[in-house]
């Protein structure tokens, strides 16, 4: 079964990150649990995979070819607060940088001491201290809130309807009906 944390719980992490010294941390958190990123993805975000005009931004994946998921009002203010504090914002350079100098991008193992750091703020006792126990709350608030397993599978990018099958077993209702 699926590692996954209730909502309120996710939003009292998000809550954790408040404040201005941790705007990067906050949009980040917030790609986690309201996409369902994997940190390596959130890792690799450039300036440039966001497409403001059309509200979305382009993930690269497992396999390395770009992937539209929606830019939601709050992920992109989030990460719009973050930029206006950055120090560096080039064309194509890393989205995320780290915070100390030299300031270079971040990396997987960065994003997951980020969550769990932000856990740990939020005193919240998580069945897991990285970043994927916010991927798996993710689908399964997608999974709650009625959206289907197909959608749910194309949100988190995943190559086989197998994959997503896991994240019935958090839902009884929707596993009987299966």
């Amino acid at each position: 079964v699926p590692k996954y944390l209730p909502a309120a719980d996710v939003e009292r992490i998000i809550e954790a990150c408040s404040g201005p010294h941790r705007l990067r941390d906050r949009a980040i958190v917030l790609l986690l649990a309201r996409l369902g990123l994997r940190a390596s993805d959130v890792a690799g975000l450039r300036l440039n995979d966001i497409d403001w005009r059309q509200g979305r931004l382009a993930v690269n994946g497992k396999e390395r070819r770009a992937q539209w998921l929606p830019l939601t009002q709050e992920i992109g203010d989030a990460i719009l607060a973050y930029l206006r504090i950055r120090v560096e914002t080039r064309h194509g350079a890393a989205l995320f940088l780290t915070i100390q100098a030299p300031r270079q991008p971040i990396t997987r193992i960065t994003v997951k001491c980020i969550v769990k750091r932000a856990i740990a703020r939020a005193g919240v006792r998580s069945p897991s201290q990285g970043a994927h126990v916010l991927r798996h709350s993710a689908a399964t608030a997608m999974l709650r809130s009625g959206a289907s397993l197909d959608a749910i599978g194309a949100v988190l990018r995943h190559r086989s309807p197998a994959t997503t099958l896991l994240y019935a077993k958090v839902d009884l209702p929707t596993l009987a009906q299966l």
